[in-house]
Parts: C-alpha cells; sequence; structure tokens
C-alpha cells in the first residue's frame, strides 16, 4: 500500500520575500544587508569605545587602528554567521589545524615570489630605479621595529578583508545565487572598497578587483580561507615593506628597499602601486599557478 505525500505547504507572501525557500533562515541579500548595517553599528560602538582611550602615537597607532578594525569586522561576521545564517564560525573556512599552518606560510611565500617577479620584470625594463637600502640611513634598532610593526599591520589587515570578502561576502551569496556570482560580485564589492583610496582611478579598481577572483580562487582550491590570508599578508607586505611600491595607495610605509617608479603609469600603476597597473595581470597568473601546483596534491586525494 502507497502512502500518499501531502504537498508542501504554501508559503505565505512574507515568507516568500525574507526566508530562504530552501531552509529556515533569511535569504542571502539579506543576511548580506543586515551584516554591514552590524558592521556599521559595531563600528560606532567601537570607535566611540577607541576615542575614550585617547590618541596613540608612534609605531603601535599602525598596529591599534587595525585591531579596532578587527573587532569591528570580525565582530560582525560572528553574529551574523552564528544567528543569521546558522552556521558555526570555523564554517567559513578557518578550521584550525597543521594545514592552516602551512597554507598561511605557502600563501605569504607564494606572495613573496610574485612581487618579486614584478619587482625585477619593472627594474629589467627600465621602469624603476633601486636607491638604496633602509639600514644604510636608519639605525638597525629602527628597521627591526619598523619591519615587525608593518608585518603585524597586514596580518590583521589581511585577515580582516580576507574575512569580509572571501569569508562572508563571496560564501552568502553564492549560497544563495551560485559560486560563480559569489566570486564575481564579492570580487566587484572587493574594488569598490578600495576606491577612495589615495590615487586610486578605474585602472586600480579593476586591478583589485582581478586580485579578488584570484583570491577567491585560493578558497575555492582549499575550501578554507588561510591561504587567501597568507596571499594577502604576504602580497601587502612584500609590495610595501620589502619591494618599496606604494600599497594600494598606501605610501607612508616602512620600505626596505627603496625605490622610484618612473615607467608608464599604466603598466607600473604610479602612485597606487602595481595593482593599478597592467603589470599585475602576469603576476596574479603566476599566483594562479603556484596556487594550483601547491594544492595539486591535494586536491588529487578529495577526488
Amino acid at each position: 500500500m502507497s502512502q500518499e505525500i501531502s504537498p508542501a505547504p504554501k508559503r505565505n507572501f512574507l515568507a516568500l520575500i525574507f526566508i530562504s525557500p530552501t531552509e529556515p533562515r533569511l535569504r542571502a541579500g539579506w543576511r548580506l544587508l543586515i551584516q554591514t548595517v552590524l558592521l556599521i553599528i559595531f563600528g560606532i560602538i567601537v570607535s566611540i569605545a577607541a576615542g575614550f582611550l585617547g590618541t596613540i602615537a608612534g609605531p603601535i597607532s599602525s598596529i591599534w587602528g587595525q585591531v579596532v578594525n578587527f573587532i569591528i569586522v570580525t565582530g560582525s561576521v560572528y553574529v551574523a554567521r552564528r544567528w543569521l545564517d546558522k552556521r558555526s564560525f570555523e564554517s567559513l573556512g578557518l578550521k584550525l589545524s597543521m594545514q592552516a599552518l602551512l597554507d598561511l606560510l605557502a600563501g605569504i611565500g607564494i606572495a613573496g615570489l610574485q612581487m618579486g617577479f614584478i619587482y625585477l620584470l619593472m627594474l629589467g625594463l627600465g621602469w624603476l630605479t633601486f636607491e638604496g637600502f633602509a639600514w644604510e640611513v636608519d639605525p638597525m634598532n629602527v628597521v627591526i621595529i619598523s619591519v615587525l610593526t608593518f608585518f603585524v599591520v597586514f596580518i590583521f589587515a589581511g585577515w580582516n578583508e580576507e574575512l569580509l570578502s572571501r569569508g562572508y561576502h563571496l560564501q552568502t551569496i553564492a549560497s544563495g545565487l551560485n559560486l560563480f556570482w559569489g566570486v564575481v560580485i564579492s570580487s566587484a564589492v572587493f574594488g569598490l572598497l578600495h576606491v577612495f583610496n589615495p590615487n586610486a582611478t578605474w585602472v586600480s579598481t579593476a586591478g583589485i578587483f582581478f586580485a579578488g577572483i584570484y583570491l577567491a580562487y585560493a578558497y575555492i582550491r582549499t575550501k578554507q580561507l588561510w591561504l587567501s590570508i597568507g596571499l594577502h599578508i604576504g602580497w601587502n607586505f612584500f609590495e610595501g615593506v620589502v619591494f618599496g611600491f606604494s600599497v594600494s595607495g598606501l605610501e607612508d610605509i616602512y620600505k626596505l628597499i627603496r625605490i622610484r617608479v618612473h615607467g608608464p603609469e599604466l603598466w607600473t600603476g604610479g602612485a597606487f602601486g602595481p595593482e593599478a597597473g597592467l603589470i599585475v595581470l602576469p603576476s596574479l597568473l603566476l599566483g594562479a599557478g603556484l596556487t594550483y601546483l601547491y594544492t595539486k596534491t591535494r586536491m588529487n586525494s578529495q577526488t
């Protein structure tokens, strides 16, 4: 005797608008909107609280600014992930393991090779001039403290931006549409988030959009954020501190190698840095190839 299957209950108008058709939680678009509101609320509260501590001067001020951003971004994403998405924070791709540490280190190393490639290519083409090393003009203790300070700054910056862009934005959009649009839309937002940086242009926005796709590729290959975070940390650190370029328009960064860029701005990126130049494209391809090789064994073991 066959059992009659009763039809699914008809959803009312409000449920159609607000509730996901496949599970009891808000649709992806509403979750994104509320997370953005939470980001603003956390920003206001944390900024007011930080204001009571007064102005922090010296090298620690750069780290303090990133710590404030860390609290704002991580807090808003955590609340949204747990209570709107009804998923664990770790499920964004933040599983702690030895593999996570290896991915972080590999990402930093791959980014170092990418930026070294840009430096050598521009030097070979006569688009930059080497002017000296930091330790030729500064005491060694200043060099060491400054380098360590900016490394910590870029650790926080890499976490903050990847947690938001490849973490919450990409994955929430993908859950509502699909992975392709999750990558494209989150990368477009990533580019727009840098549009007010100093010396930003439409080329820099496009360059950061492609960088976002590249960082999303690292997430897709590993299903974790650690490789993307490592790539982001390494890109900023090697670009600014090691090889002396501007980092997304920011020039007040301590630089171990002192250079002067004078090649065609369309290719070099000019005052914004290599992200605003066409030279970033072959570097991203190099990074994608290295990422593929690094994750190849892992992907093969999963098939």
